[in-house]
């Protein structure tokens, strides 16, 4: 899993990276707040370690345009450890804090726990209410029913599925699911879109999980129980 760095002190930044990934993450840094809703943006990472004090663009502000388009989780990291602070960071979104000085080893601990909360990795089931994709079949169950998917159907779903409400262009998605650079075109993408849509509702009548965004591309909203 890919974690993205956001810290402008060198030295902690290369202390965090070196340790999450012994811990078995791949990392990348960032040390200017402009630099980070583009990168998010053009590479959605799978838990965000967002410094509070950053050049630029500071943490806060970062965290709530975040917000805007991607539920990634954001782990705060501050040395101002005001309640006020701690209280806004979490109404702009923030999934947990980190207080410098801080151990390598709660960070890394954190991160995990943050990760297994929110954001199941792969190899495992996945969970969303009653949902559940099992990554080793390719199956997907719910309220006592499963269907079938093939590879790239459920690498679709997949990639949707573990950042929700996050907008996917059709191009990121081929760039994604097409690893080997084939070459590929919009209409294979919604023709795999529209495949797997009609297999959910097969499964689950009634809901539209999967969220057509005019001009922009796809996005994923977790299925809730109850709802018509």
């Amino acid at each position: 899993m890919h974690i993205l760095i956001v810290e402008d002190e060198e030295k902690l930044a290369k202390l965090a990276a070196d340790y999450l990934r012994n811990a078995g993450f791949s990392t990348e840094t960032l040390e200017n707040g402009d630099a980070v809703v583009p990168r998010v943006k053009q590479r959605p990472p799978d838990l965000i370690l967002l410094d509070l004090m950053l050049p630029g663009r500071d943490g806060l502000s970062l965290c709530a345009e975040i917000r805007r388009f991607s539920r990634v989780p954001i782990i705060m990291v501050t040395a101002r450890i005001e309640e006020i602070d701690r209280l806004l960071g979490l109404e702009m979104g923030a999934d947990d804090y980190i207080c410098k000085p801080y151990s390598p080893r709660e960070m890394v601990a954190r991160v995990k726990a943050v990760l297994r909360r929110l954001q199941p990795q792969a190899g495992e089931n996945y969970h969303a209410d009653v949902l559940t994709l099992d990554a080793n079949s390719f199956r997907i169950l719910a309220a006592g029913r499963e269907i079938e998917l093939t590879s790239v159907e459920f690498q679709l779903l997949q990639t949707l599925y573990r950042h929700p409400g996050h907008i996917f262009s059709r191009s990121k998605l081929m760039d994604l699911i097409y690893q080997d650079q084939r070459i590929v075109s919009d209409r294979t993408i919604d023709s795999h879109i529209k495949k797997l849509r009609k297999k959910l509702e097969e499964l689950l009548p009634g809901q539209e999980l999967i969220h057509s965004v005019y001009g922009a591309g796809y996005r994923y909203e977790r299925y809730q129980a109850g709802t018509n």
